[in-house]
């Protein structure tokens, strides 16, 4: 079963994945897959956060971090059944952009990791929760990269939804599940 959670920014989408997590997962453990990666004091702290508030639950995490090959990643879980929670695709996203920023193709590569990443979803055997952020409910980005980004994060969880059986809209704290509400043409 994979279960994608989407919210904006500091909306509780990460807190209700991890307590998803927890029920589903208990009495075994879990994988958290951490994406994020530290450029900066700022963002270290965060992981540093993240780091000493997944050790207070009581030893139900295994923390992997994995800032580029999450498709890899999670073909190697499937199937170890433990429970798995990515947070966050959109930080993985960001990454894999930046990775190739400089490249002619940038786009077709990251799309390509996209696909891969769908095709890692769609065969996952086990509990898996994808943690990822709405981004395109603001304004349009200025800059060329940040259009681009928008864009893929967009049409990736777009397509990642698609795989889910089930899809939680977060907002201000309230997890709302929306595959059961889709209205099909």
């Amino acid at each position: 079963m994979s279960i994608l959670v989407t919210g904006g920014a500091r909306s509780g989408k990460s807190g209700f994945a991890e307590t998803l997590t927890r029920k589903l997962a208990h009495p075994q453990q879990a994988v958290y897959v951490a994406t994020g990666q530290a450029f900066d004091e700022e963002m270290q702290a965060r992981i540093d956060l993240h780091r000493q508030q997944r050790g207070e639950g009581g030893g139900l995490w295994e923390t992997v971090e994995e800032p580029l090959e999450l498709a890899a990643l999670l073909d190697k879980l499937s199937g170890g059944g433990r429970a798995v929670l990515v947070d966050c695709l959109t930080l993985w996203l960001s990454n894999r952009l930046l990775s190739v920023e400089e490249h002619k193709d940038r786009q077709q590569l990251v799309e390509d990791e996209i696909a891969r990443l769908a095709r890692s979803v769609a065969s996952f055997q086990g509990t898996l929760i994808l943690v990822t952020n709405e981004v395109g409910d603001g304004i349009v980005p200025e800059y060329s990269l940040g259009r681009l980004y928008r864009d893929l994060a967009g049409r990736m969880n777009a397509g990642l939804a698609r795989q889910c059986s089930q899809v939680f809209l977060v907002t201000a704290g309230i997890p709302v599940e929306l595959k059961s509400r889709e209205y099909l043409l």
